[in-house]
């Protein structure tokens, strides 16, 4: 049996110091002091702010106990890089806190094997954390990013006028949870491959954060659900949305499906990683420009609109290419999960 010490050195201190030995010469290390200590030491570099964010993933509640643990490793690392995205932040470093039954060594190789590959992906070195015995698996990672002075995207800024936009398409995380659930079948080709792919590797856009700073006003990353997050904006901002369903982007795959469970994975599934962002109408050729620079499909899907009265309630009129649509839904919940 491993002890924890002889754990990190083994599957989580020499990877770390690996891709911190070949920091290019002459660039700035990603930590004063990293993995060894009772702290790792991060310095604020000049002229930015840190950008901070922490997710837990539980076995049984994120994620399911049987798979793969080195897409498990991946997706670990990448919904705390989509945080920094959605602040138009630059991952810089990560702390991780494991707890697992039992130390088990081809489970933890593959683990970390998962988790480096999109680290040096995203040059984002692990400086530190923490291991221990738990009933179940359980993943916490913070991650830490670099944002100039007052550019951060915000979900608190979002202007009434304002353009709502949403990167890539919707849904097929959902609809590749639904398929391991047993919930609806698919073909077992290409099209069900991607959306299981979609829910277990998904990719952070952190160069279209980047690109956005100065030019959207408010941004997030769509976790819950388009229909959930949305709505953090518009309570921040204190604002109200339109927001025409036809127009949601999604994959043909998805539009294939039924129309009640197209509108329940492009919605309220979550898991998609995208970004939703608000920005002004004279911002469009801007924001075309960097969809085609970055060769990520960005689409505008409604408006931003006053409050209609004081003490009215953020919220989103759904419409459709025929009017309205007078429907409820809901994104994720951790606490009241289907």
């Amino acid at each position: 049996m491993s002890s924890e010490f002889s754990l990190i050195e083994r599957y989580f201190a020499q990877p770390a110091a690996a891709l911190h030995a070949s920091t290019p010469q002459g660039k700035e290390p990603k930590a004063t002091l990293g993995i060894g200590d009772d702290c790792a030491l991060l310095a604020p570099r000049r002229g930015m702010q840190l950008a901070i964010s922490t997710d837990m993933l539980v076995s049984g509640r994120h994620f399911f106990p049987n798979v793969s643990p080195w897409k498990l490793g991946y997706k670990a690392l990448a919904v705390n890089l989509s945080d920094l995205a959605a602040m138009g932040a630059r991952p810089r470093a990560f702390t991780l806190g494991l707890s697992m039954p039992d130390a088990n060594d081809r489970w933890l190789e593959s683990f970390s094997e998962g988790l480096f590959h999109i680290a040096r992906q995203f040059d984002c070195e692990l400086i530190g954390g923490d291991t221990t015995s738990g009933p179940h698996v359980s993943i916490c990672i913070t991650v830490f990013g670099d944002v100039p002075q007052n550019r951060a995207l915000r979900r608190d800024s979002a202007h009434p006028g304002d353009d709502i936009w949403v990167s890539g398409t919707l849904g097929n995380a959902r609809a590749g949870l639904g398929i391991r659930r047993g919930e609806w079948s698919m073909d077992g080709g290409a099209a069900e491959s991607a959306m299981i792919q979609s829910l277990e590797q998904p990719e952070p856009r952190v160069a279209l954060g980047i690109a956005l700073r100065g030019v959207a006003h408010a941004a997030l990353d769509i976790s819950d659900g388009l229909a959930g997050d949305l709505v953090h904006i518009l309570k921040r901002s204190k604002v109200r949305a339109s927001v025409n369903i036809d127009l949601v982007p999604r994959s043909e795959a998805v539009a294939a499906m039924p129309a009640e469970m197209q509108l329940q994975c492009v919605l309220a599934g979550g898991d998609d990683y995208e970004l939703c962002f608000t920005a002004p109408a004279e911002a469009r050729p801007k924001i075309e420009r960097i969809a085609k620079r970055l060769k990520v499909p960005l689409t505008c899907i409604g408006t931003i609109h006053n409050l209609a009265a004081p003490g009215d309630t953020p919220a989103i009129d759904w419409r459709g290419n025929n009017g309205p649509v007078l429907f409820r839904v809901k994104g994720f919940d951790h606490f009241h999960a289907d």
